[in-house]
């Protein structure tokens, strides 16, 4: 795959704005070094130069944004992962990450596993993927979430070359500096793991994860540097708690309850929800890696996540896009669109997935609108999202054009 030359406007473009759901007349896009410069009555820009592309009356609107991905998970099987030479799992997440860009993703937050190196080597252009967001290793306590030894396993490799998604520690002093070796990176953010999950064998869904001060500890150290914390939580009691601590960001949320919704609203936090990533567990986990005690655990948070995505929407929680999928299963990250449909307007899953993730991302402004000094991260659709949001659940057949920074996402010839 590679990225065409810089296109300098794109003509006849019918604006989606996310926030008011609408759609303009016609409009000319004028582009600048990879930024929108202006935007213009139709007719100022000569649609025969071939550095413009004409739109031809479809729907252009800001690229989408995945906020909970693992680009470097190349399986399910996350303690296999562990042992992977990083030079494969970096060839590999290039692979992975460029296939979300076809699907329409300009911008994606990696939840753990992305470091400094492969969000650089993105900055560089070495290779064509979404932008990176990236957060380092998930901080886990032993036992949690992040600690992906079976319960006859003794040692674990927390070498920073050794690519797990997690690093166990225990303590205030050892979350502390856990924290800040990820900060010392640039990491864009901090990963706390709140409770159990899926996809570790030796804790409960249910279990709540660190104490009171190591998670205060880790927020303190994200906040100094101008960062935030997000938190892997399931239940109410975990996700509850993570708020009223500091976290900004709780991940999945599938067994939240009335109580959550007024505190996420007091602390203007965040839910990103992955449903489709259950969805594929259930039906292709084992083909794709995931041990026999994950695969059991699926169903304990399976059936509730549309139930809890209902109650955030209906309530007024910013809630914005994310998926999950490791493995082969990423190939599905767009079928969260028709999940979400099920209970979600198309206006509400098309802000989650721009505008309110883009705020998230502490990127206003610049990611998820189509507007001046925005970055020129674009799809040109066939159709309309605002009347059917099923449409980006197959950007194959539905996205024209793919643009990030102005410049169109090829895919490499059959």
């Amino acid at each position: 795959m590679y990225l065409s030359r810089e296109f300098r406007a794109v003509t006849q473009a019918r604006i989606l704005d996310p926030e008011d759901g609408t759609l303009s007349d016609p409009r000319d896009i004028i582009l600048h070094e990879g930024r929108i410069a202006a935007i213009a009555a139709p007719g100022e820009v000569d649609a025969r130069d071939d550095e413009v592309l004409d739109a031809g009356g479809r729907v252009v609107m800001p690229g989408l944004i995945d906020a909970h991905v693992h680009v470097t998970a190349s399986t399910a099987d996350l303690a296999r992962l562990g042992e992977t030479s990083p030079f494969l799992v970096a060839a590999q997440a290039q692979q992975l990450m460029g296939q979300m860009l076809l699907r329409g993703f300009t911008s994606v937050r990696d939840a753990a596993g992305a470091d400094y190196g492969l969000a650089e080597a993105v900055e560089r252009d070495l290779f064509v993927a979404p932008r990176l967001f990236f957060g380092g290793k998930a901080l886990s306590q032993t036992g949690g979430h992040g600690d992906v030894r079976g319960p006859g396993s003794q040692v674990i490799d927390d070498h920073a070359c050794c690519p797990h998604i997690g690093i166990v520690c225990d303590g205030v002093s050892e979350v502390r500096r856990a924290a800040r070796a990820q900060l010392r990176t640039g990491a864009h953010h901090v990963k706390v793991m709140l409770s159990g999950g899926v996809a570790s064998p030796t804790d409960r869904v249910d279990s709540t994860q660190f104490s009171d001060e190591e998670i205060l500890a880790i927020v303190e150290e994200a906040t100094g540097a101008n960062r935030y914390v997000l938190g892997h939580a399931y239940t109410a009691r975990a996700v509850n708690r993570g708020l009223r601590l500091g976290v900004r960001s709780i991940e999945h949320g599938n067994l939240i309850d009335e109580t959550s919704i007024p505190l996420f609203r007091e602390y203007d936090a965040f839910l990103v929800p992955t449903l489709v990533t259950y969805d594929r567990l259930k039906a292709e986990g084992s083909e794709h890696g995931l041990p026999p005690a994950s695969q059991r655990k699926v169903d304990d948070v399976l059936s509730y996540g549309l139930g809890a995505l209902k109650l955030a929407t209906d309530g007024g929680v910013n809630v914005v896009f994310g998926t999950d999928l490791l493995g082969g299963m990423q190939q599905h990250q767009s079928r969260e669109f028709l999940i979400r449909a099920e209970v979600a307007s198309p206006q509400q899953i098309v802000r989650s997935a721009t505008t309110t993730a883009a705020r998230l991302l502490q990127a206003e402004g610049e990611l998820g609108v189509v507007a001046p000094g925005a970055h020129a991260d674009l799809l040109v659709v066939e159709g309309n999202p605002l009347e059917d949001i099923t449409l980006l659940a197959d950007p194959a057949t539905t996205l024209a054009a793919v643009l990030k920074g102005g410049r169109q996402a090829v895919a490499p010839a059959a």
